[in-house]
């Protein structure tokens, strides 16, 4: 009896023993779900002093721009942030829970909790849902061991560099990184590193637009601009795009009579003031 209930060992590779039934199921009119398409640029870089995050402003709902001005680097700790990719509501519900659990670790230890810890947490956590939770997040900060970026993925992944994009726009960004980041880079060029970085995604993917936010975190201070630089400003009108009375023909012309009944009518007779 107890050799019945002994699991059987799972073949190594990949396993295929679906594939009959998934064929079966469509020839039924089954559909599959399918991948859900989001647009973001986000990014982050390790400077000389802290850890500089960034990202762009524009929220999507499939091919309509839903929110040209989105915040998504969110608030982890005083001094740990969170950009996020994917779908908004699971970014913005997953950083919300992370920061209240660092708050009560804060609270219960009494000291500034670590990037390292808000990482854990969060790869835990999205580990858990195996991917469904459509969450990329770019995680950076300053604690004791010092500036700390983290790249987490959807399915609980995680990478620590010193530099790091995610989100549709990401390749563009990255290239850029590629090309210009160096070790220990001052505050300014660092800035507009990530400015031009979080730009070329916004050229170069649809998904991505509207602003650039820029969070810088030091020892001491965090600085949230936003925005820090509209890299699509609205052009102004040139001219009127109206054509004028007489530019198209008119070929036929006809009035109608509309035929109708009074049913009943009313005179209110309101007093003159005196």
């Amino acid at each position: 009896m107890a050799a019945i209930l002994v699991a059987e060992p799972q073949a190594s590779g990949f396993s295929f023993e679906n594939c009959r039934r998934n064929i079966f199921l469509e020839k039924q009119g089954f559909i599959a779900p399918t991948a859900y398409k989001t647009g973001t640029t986000i990014a982050g870089i390790i400077y000389k002093d802290g850890v500089i995050l960034g990202a762009d402003t524009r929220a999507t709902e499939d091919t309509v721009v839903a929110d040209k001005n989105c915040s998504k680097i969110h608030y982890i700790a005083g001094n740990i942030y969170c950009c996020g990719a994917g779908t908004a509501a699971d970014t913005e519900m997953t950083t919300q829970m992370i920061s209240s659990q660092i708050e009560l670790h804060r609270l219960n230890t009494g000291r500034t909790p670590r990037v390292g810890t808000a990482n854990r947490l969060l790869k835990q956590m999205l580990f858990r849902y195996q991917g469904y939770i459509s969450a990329a997040l770019v995680l950076g900060g300053v604690d004791i061991t010092g500036p700390c970026l983290y790249s987490i993925h959807p399915h609980g992944s995680t990478d620590k560099l010193p530099y790091v994009t995610m989100g549709s726009g990401s390749l563009a960004a990255m290239a850029v990184f590629e090309d210009r980041w160096k070790p220990n880079m001052e505050r300014d060029d660092a800035m507009l590193l990530v400015r031009d970085a979080i730009a070329a995604g916004i050229f170069n993917d649809l998904g991505s637009g509207s602003n650039v936010d820029l969070c810088i975190i030091t020892k001491d201070k965090v600085d949230y601009l936003r925005p820090y630089d509209e890299a699509n400003i609205k052009g102004q009108r040139q001219g009127k795009y109206r054509y004028k009375r007489g530019t198209t023909a008119v070929l036929k012309s006809e009035v109608k009579k509309l035929e109708y009944e009074v049913v009943s009518s009313t005179v209110v007779a309101e007093p003159m003031e005196t």
